[in-house]
């Protein structure tokens, strides 16, 4: 199934990053990649803390969408049910759990293939300014979105959009059919067009070489300016989707992917996210010293498992580590 047409061009960032540069980084030899990263990391943030998230599925299943890796796409038989848009009060009632368990930004995910102007949308708004009143940054992924709606947020207080480009240009057609790749950029321009924060990474394990993670990269770090966070997320499989026999992506790959970025984007917060519950405690570590210095806490990130509050908690004293928002 051919890519859909758009009917105009994507933003085009202003300052491009050269590929080959990109590629360049990528072969360095892995410890002097580190090595490098680690450097550029210390130069910009505090490197004994690390920014904690949490993220709750506010609207489970049935998503139009058919990216291939998803649980939640209505093209895919998995063992998701498909739920409702939640009720404020319960969303607000996670939230605080979450502030009380240590984290600083709240994530509502709902799994729509854009927004819509309808009352759905009138009650994420009120959410988020729910989850702001109670001190919490927040941050919501709601698929594609146009500028108005974008505002919207904007002045809900909304502190982050989450919308991840999940992999290099040449291979995204591999991984969804039913929206393009100027599609998700052209939601990012409106989300920094209406003075929200950026948070946009993508997807390890889709079936990529490294020419097209460095695509991905170079992508984000062309944006203008570049996403104040970058989630980098290896693939959890899930039965029923047509990614799910896809091989396991190495760990020294992912700590190559979280170096590179790093070195691109000095000032994002990179994020350590899904498949994180796949590492050991010394793959973990690698990857905050590669640059690493945010990840999502709690038992769930949407509808795959994540490491439980007792591990985190004792990997991070482990390593001398401490959530940003705890003082």
């Amino acid at each position: 199934m051919p890519t859909p047409e758009t009917t105009s061009a994507a933003p085009a960032a202003t300052a491009r990053v050269p590929l080959g540069d990109v590629l360049a980084l990528f072969e360095t030899p892995l410890l002097d990649l580190v090595h490098r990263a680690a450097a550029v990391h210390r130069e910009h943030h505090d490197p004994r803390r690390i920014q904690c998230s949490q993220l709750l599925s506010i609207k489970t299943g049935g998503c139009p969408e058919d990216c291939g890796y998803c649980s939640q796409s209505g093209h895919s038989k998995t063992p998701v049910a498909r739920e409702a848009l939640l009720d404020t009060g319960a969303v607000l009632e996670d939230a605080r759990r979450a502030k009380d368990a240590g984290a600083d930004r709240f994530c509502m995910g709902a799994a729509w293939r854009e927004v819509k102007d309808n009352a759905d949308f009138d009650r994420v708004i009120e959410m988020v300014k729910g989850v702001k009143d109670l001190g919490l940054e927040s941050c919501v992924t709601l698929g594609m979105l146009q500028p108005h709606q974008a505002e919207r947020l904007a002045e809900a207080g909304l502190d982050f959009y989450n919308h991840n480009l999940d992999t290099g240009r040449s291979h995204y057609g591999e991984v969804v059919t039913t929206h393009s790749y100027d599609d998700r950029l052209r939601t990012l321009h409106a989300v920094r067009n209406a003075g929200v924060s950026v948070c946009s990474g993508g997807i390890l394990g889709l079936g990529e070489d490294r020419t097209a993670r460095a695509e991905l990269l170079a992508e984000l770090a062309s944006l203008d300016p570049a996403p104040e966070s970058v989630p980098i997320n290896t693939l959890v499989p899930i039965e029923g989707t047509p990614m799910s026999e896809h091989q396991h992506v190495d760990w020294t790959e992912l700590v190559r992917v979280i170096a590179v970025a790093r070195v691109l984007m000095p000032r994002a917060d990179i994020r350590l996210s899904a498949g994180r519950r796949e590492l050991d405690e010394g793959a973990q570590a690698m990857c905050f010293l590669a640059g690493a210095n945010s990840i999502f806490v709690g038992e769930t990130l949407l509808t795959t498992p994540n490491p439980q509050p007792g591990s985190d908690a004792a990997l991070l004293a482990k390593l001398d580590l401490e959530p940003a928002g705890r003082s």
